[in-house]
């Protein structure tokens, strides 16, 4: 019997250890303090698949895949594979009743190969080549995106039937979001421009080419967006410019594609969308646009990504030295760092990190969790509070690392990729193996 169980009152009013809209849903301690997710302690995790190791939360990924369905109803959600695919995790999506949206002729294989049903297939990518767009009509990909003008003639000359395609266009729509990254304005290198008749011209190449069955428009407005209200001002411009196809052409486009972006806290303070909130704005702006158009309702599509895998996810680290400067930082260096999580040198992103072999006593510390790599700005997260006797030896847990960490993990330093370790009702599987330095020397040819 613990301390806690003997004085249920110091359990209200001791601090949560983890806060549940970042951790993954079944993240809890066992009775030695352990950090576990899936039911599985995340430090035997570190000791049988080493450290890095990147742990994925099946019952999370599919929890909100849930959510989305049941939040979102009348609207199709495609999963953004970009953030985070492979085989099993494009099942998950197929098994949840998500399409899923590929950029590459890799994440077009690796979705087939998870079962997933061509038709539900939406195949992106501002520079998609020849062999992947053949690729992608022979599977019987169910939408192909077209961003450039090359492409349309590529498309139109390459496909062997009737190609259901969108447009992507940019509804000139600056989000100014904090940590935000904007796509949806015109000086990017992103679709079509509603500005100086671009989409128009790119609407009549398509039109021109009976093989390209143009159904409707695509368009994204930027990452990790909050306010779901900017989500209404892109339908409504983004409707105005489906009706002026209709006068133009007499052609009624009959789907209109939105995107994703939708934030998640990645640190305690960070805002997130709300889809029961992005419901409404989404119905009204249909439902306003269409009829000051005239013109009828179109299918509505989602695309969420970081939203469904990012929470899903944690990173394993091992400490592997700590510093303590005079007057200055704490620094504890890991075994990881830019190659399995590029985004803090990216975008100064922030995370929450916890101890996760032990139960944290005594007084705490501002730490900064510093990488392996031979870069001064490699760090995975600053002046985050850990334990002020961390040590050597300790495992420590990233919270919100399933998004745009396996999928943008490089070789710098010829170190290995990590593992990516699935977690379910106390089980841990292998999604994908740890690189080795055999499989580096594999691909050298010199």
């Amino acid at each position: 019997m613990t301390l806690l169980d003997m004085l249920p009152s110091l359990g209200q009013a001791a601090p949560r250890r983890f806060d549940s809209r970042i951790w993954p849903v079944t993240t809890q301690s066992d009775e030695q303090g352990r950090l576990c997710v899936g039911g599985v302690p995340l430090a035997d995790i570190a000791d049988e698949f080493g450290t890095p190791t990147y742990v994925v939360d099946e019952a999370d990924f599919r929890h909100r895949a849930r959510r989305y369905r049941r939040a979102l109803r009348g609207i199709d959600v495609i999963y953004a594979g970009k953030s985070l695919l492979t085989t099993a995790v494009a099942r998950w999506a197929r098994e949840e009743g998500l399409g899923v949206d590929v950029c590459s002729g890799g994440e077009l294989a690796v979705a087939l190969a998870g079962g997933v049903d061509p038709a539900r297939l939406v195949v992106h990518g501002n520079a998609k080549s020849p062999d992947e767009l053949r690729d992608a009509v022979r599977v019987g990909a169910g939408r192909i995106v077209l961003d450039s003008c090359i492409e349309i003639a590529y498309l139109a000359g390459l496909a062997p039937r009737r190609q259901p395609v969108l447009l992507r266009v940019t509804p000139d729509l600056d989000i100014h979001g904090h940590r935000a990254v904007t796509t949806g304005v015109s000086d990017q290198k992103f679709g079509f421009t509603l500005d100086g008749d671009h989409a128009a011209d790119a609407v009549n190449r398509v039109l021109a080419h009976p093989i390209l069955d143009l159904v409707g428009l695509h368009c994204h407005i930027g990452s990790q967006v909050t306010d779901a209200a900017l989500y209404g001002e892109a339908i409504r411009r983004m409707v105005a410019a489906m009706a002026d196809v209709r006068v133009r052409h007499g052609v009624i486009l009959t789907e209109l594609n939105i995107g994703g972006g939708h934030a998640i806290p990645y640190a305690a303070g960070d805002g997130e969308l709300n889809l029961d909130e992005l419901r409404r704005v989404v119905e009204s702006a249909v439902d306003e646009a269409c009829a000051a158009e005239r013109f009828p309702r179109p299918r509505i599509v989602v695309e969420p990504g970081r939203a469904i895998s990012g929470r899903a996810g944690v990173t394993l680290y091992r400490v592997c030295s700590v510093k303590m400067r005079p007057g200055g930082r704490t620094f504890a260096a890991v075994d990881g760092g830019m190659s399995d999580n590029p985004r803090v040198s990216l975008y100064g992103a922030q995370y929450t990190v916890a101890l996760a072999n032990r139960h944290p006593v005594g007084p705490r510390q501002r730490v900064t969790v510093a990488g392996r790599h031979c870069e001064a700005g490699d760090e995975i997260a600053r002046d985050v509070e850990l334990p002020a006797d961390v040590r050597p030896g300790d495992v420590l847990a990233v919270a919100c690392t399933g998004a745009y960490h396996h999928s943008m993990a490089s070789n710098y330093n010829m170190v290995g990729r990590p593992p990516l370790v699935a977690v379910r009702d106390g089980r841990a599987r292998a999604l994908v193996r740890r690189e080795t330095t055999a499989d580096l020397l594999l691909r050298d040819c010199g």
